[in-house]
Parts: structure tokens; C-alpha cells; sequence
């Protein structure tokens, strides 16, 4: 099955204007010969003057419009062609012109100021259905963005780059900096406060006591043979074991609510030293920082870790994909939510909007600056790497068609003059 190639319009419309041009001037030049055979009397020398006239106005809008873009009848006549022999003055002048009035920093920073964007944006964010249409635009692109994601080279990609952050991590400053938060205010000792008293009361509990009286009978009976040898025992065991377990309990509590009454016991003093010293040793200590980071190692090495890193994106595609999927993402939603909170301060808030604004126009001033002459070059250099010929061509494509209007009122008009002088010549013979 043939194609029929399609025609440009433009092209077809600028010939049957030159058509009608060219036949407009045969005309008059017709008129003009016809009017000389009859001798020029009467009406055919108002008929001469017309068609003379506007003759020479024909062909001389036509010499004018052909010298635009070529030599007229292929002459080099001088001035002629006047497009494709300026094409670099046209070129430069032109990425001149489009740099001084569309890239000229003041100018577009005024407008700017005066489009007042932060105000617009807020109004635009405030509307639910475009803050939804931009939540669900955002969705799409999460979606295409998991679907990349997905390829296994990237999968692969992401777990070697999660291992490698691991084996570089440096554990034992980041712990040494993490104890160090813990123990600043004095948290460490709220923390042993807090473990205190939960022992005590673990240990001011029946069950447990009478475990621990359990514990004390299991020993002596197993150890019977040679206390009995060495004690004279006077109560049964069973009293014995509860009674010991009744003074260690009472014995520990009271330590214990010693400990929690006095800030500078020395217990609590063994504590902070100790954990001090500890902070600093992984701080500074290599010794201690090697062994921390074998033991990193060993557990990064660790089959169970391995595959749970090589599952753990997996699970998070899933669960993402899963939300993203769905129409009442929750994700979607939060970021709607979000984008009308900004949207509602936007419009609320004064200076909220200056601060933005101030924002923008800084960054459109710095923008506008460094691409001012960059686009300006690359205007110029795409004009004048541009074929003649097809210079030309898309240039008359794109106004020939008023050209050959000119060619139109130069032959009306220049009849109309005819007709004028025709009749000045009539009066001034009277």
C-alpha cells in the first residue's frame, strides 16, 4: 500500500499566493499592452495609467521581496540575498536581542516579584483536587521509579553498597559518641536508678524469695554429709533456707535503697568511672576499637545477616509497591496532607510567602546570571550552523505569506497612483 507524502501547508499556500502574485502582474502588464494597441484615448488611457503604474509596483515589491532571501533571476546584483549574506550578523544580533530582552536580570526579577509565586503556589496547594493530582503525579513516579529499582544488578548494587557502609562504619567511635549522649545530664545515673529499682523490687517479692529459699535447701542437702559433720544443726532445713533467703532479700533491699538515697555513693562513683573510662577506650583506644570492629565484621559475615540484607529490599519493594498501588496510599495521602498544610500557611502566613519569594528570586537572579551569556553564545552558534538554503526556506515559509501580500497592495496601490497622476495630467491640460 502506497503512502501519499504529506504536504507541508505553508509551502502550499505560499505558492498559490505566488500564483496569484505572478498573475496579477501578467495581467497588468497585459492591460498595459492592450491598452497601447488602442492608442491610449478615452478610457484606454485610464486603463494605460493604471496598468502601467501598477506594473512597475508589481515588479518592484517582487525585486524587493526576492532580494530578501535570493538573487533576483540569479543576478548578483548588489544588496541582494540580503538574509543568507547577514545570516552572522543576523545570528549575533538576534541571541543579542533575545539576551537583553528576555534574559536581562532586572527585568525578569520584576516580573517575577510582581507574579508573586508563593502566593499562587499556596492557592494552588490549597485546592485538594490538585493537591491530590500532584500526590497521585508523585505516586506514578514512585512506582516507575520501583520498577527500575527492581532489576537484579540494582538489587545486587544496593547490597553491596549497604555491606560496604557497614564494613567502613566505624563502631566503636559511633558507640563511644552514643554512650556519650547517654551519659550527658547525668542519664546514666537515672538509667542506674532506674535498674535498681527495678531490682528491688524484683527482690521485695514472695516468689522469688521463696525460689531463693528453694535454692539454699537444694544446696545443704547436697552438701549435707559434710556440714553435718561440722554443725549442729537445731532447726530443719527448710526453716533454715527460708530464713537465709529472708536476710538476703532484707540485706540486698537495703543496699539497694542505700545506693538510691545517696548521689555519691561509692558504688555509683565505681559506676560513672567505669563507664568514663569505658567511653574513652573507645574513643581512643585501638586495641579495644580493632576488637569491636571484628566483631562487626564477623557479624556483617554472618549467613543470617547476609541474607537478611539480600531479603531486606525485597521486603521494602514490597511493602512500598504494595501502598503505592493502591488508591488510598497511605504514603500518596500523607503527602497530600502535607501539601495542603503548606498550601493553607502559604496563604496564611506573610511571611512565610516573603521568605519563599526572596527565595525564588534569589535563585532566579543567580540562574538568569550564569545562563545569560551561555544561551546567548548558543543562539548565535545554532544560527550560524544552520544551512543557508534551509535558512532561507523556513524563513520564507514563515512570512512569505505576507510578503506576497506586499506584492498585492504594491500593484493595487501602484495602479491606484497611476489613476492619480493620470488624472493630475488630465487637469493640469484643461
Amino acid at each position: 500500500m502506497n503512502s501519499t507524502p504529506s504536504v507541508d501547508p505553508r509551502r502550499a499556500q505560499l505558492r498559490r499566493l505566488k500564483a496569484i502574485a505572478l498573475a496579477m502582474l501578467l495581467a497588468m502588464l497585459a492591460g498595459f499592452v492592450i491598452s497601447h494597441l488602442n492608442g491610449e484615448r478615452g478610457s484606454w488611457a485610464w486603463v494605460s495609467a493604471f496598468c502601467e503604474a501598477a506594473a512597475v509596483g508589481a515588479l518592484a515589491d517582487w525585486f524587493a521581496v526576492v532580494a530578501l532571501f535570493r538573487h533576483p533571476l540569479g543576478l548578483p546584483i548588489p544588496h541582494t540575498a540580503i538574509i543568507p549574506r547577514s545570516k552572522e550578523r543576523i545570528a549575533d544580533s538576534l541571541a543579542v536581542f533575545v539576551r537583553d530582552q528576555f534574559l536581562e536580570p532586572q527585568a525578569l526579577l520584576a516580573r517575577l516579584q510582581v507574579f508573586d509565586p508563593a502566593s499562587r503556589l499556596g492557592s494552588w496547594l490549597a485546592d485538594p483536587a490538585r493537591s491530590r493530582l500532584l500526590a497521585d503525579m508523585a505516586r506514578g513516579w514512585a512506582l516507575q521509579a520501583l520498577d527500575f529499582l527492581d532489576e537484579a544488578a540494582v538489587r545486587r548494587s544496593i547490597q553491596a553498597f549497604v555491606v560496604e557502609q557497614l564494613r567502613q562504619w566505624n563502631a566503636a567511635a559511633t558507640a563511644g559518641e552514643l554512650l556519650g549522649l547517654l551519659t550527658a545530664d547525668n542519664r546514666h545515673q537515672r538509667v542506674l536508678d532506674e535498674g535498681l529499682t527495678r531490682i528491688s523490687q524484683w527482690m521485695d517479692n514472695d516468689a522469688v524469695r521463696q525460689r531463693a529459699s528453694e535454692l539454699i535447701v537444694r544446696y545443704i542437702q547436697r552438701e549435707w554429709p559434710k556440714l553435718a559433720s561440722t554443725v549442729n544443726w537445731v532447726k530443719p532445713i527448710d526453716e533454715i533456707g527460708d530464713s537465709l533467703a529472708e536476710r538476703m532479700a532484707h540485706a540486698v533491699l537495703a543496699e539497694l535503697q542505700q545506693i538510691l538515697a545517696e548521689p555519691e555513693h561509692p558504688l555509683r562513683k565505681d559506676y560513672e568511672a567505669w563507664l568514663g573510662d569505658y567511653i574513652q577506650r573507645l574513643r581512643h583506644d585501638p586495641a579495644l576499637a580493632e576488637k569491636v570492629d571484628q566483631l562487626k565484621q564477623q557479624v556483617i559475615d554472618h549467613p543470617a545477616v547476609q541474607e537478611y540484607v539480600q531479603g531486606l529490599w525485597a521486603r521494602i519493594h514490597a511493602s512500598l509497591r504494595a501502598d503505592l498501588s493502591s488508591e488510598s496510599s497511605a504514603l500518596a495521602g500523607h503527602l497530600q496532607r502535607s501539601l495542603g498544610k503548606i498550601g493553607q500557611a502559604l496563604q496564611e502566613d506573610p511571611s512565610l510567602r516573603e521568605a519563599l519569594n526572596q527565595h525564588l528570586i534569589d535563585g532566579a537572579e543567580r540562574l538568569t546570571t550564569r545562563l545569560r551569556e551561555g544561551v546567548t553564545s548558543h543562539i548565535a552558534q545554532t544560527v550560524k550552523g544552520w544551512d543557508e538554503r534551509h535558512l532561507v526556506e523556513q524563513l520564507e515559509l514563515s512570512v512569505g505569506r505576507d510578503l506576497q501580500f506586499i506584492r498585492f497592495n504594491g500593484t493595487l496601490v501602484g495602479g491606484l497612483i497611476g489613476l492619480l497622476l493620470h488624472a493630475l495630467t488630465v487637469w493640469m491640460h484643461w
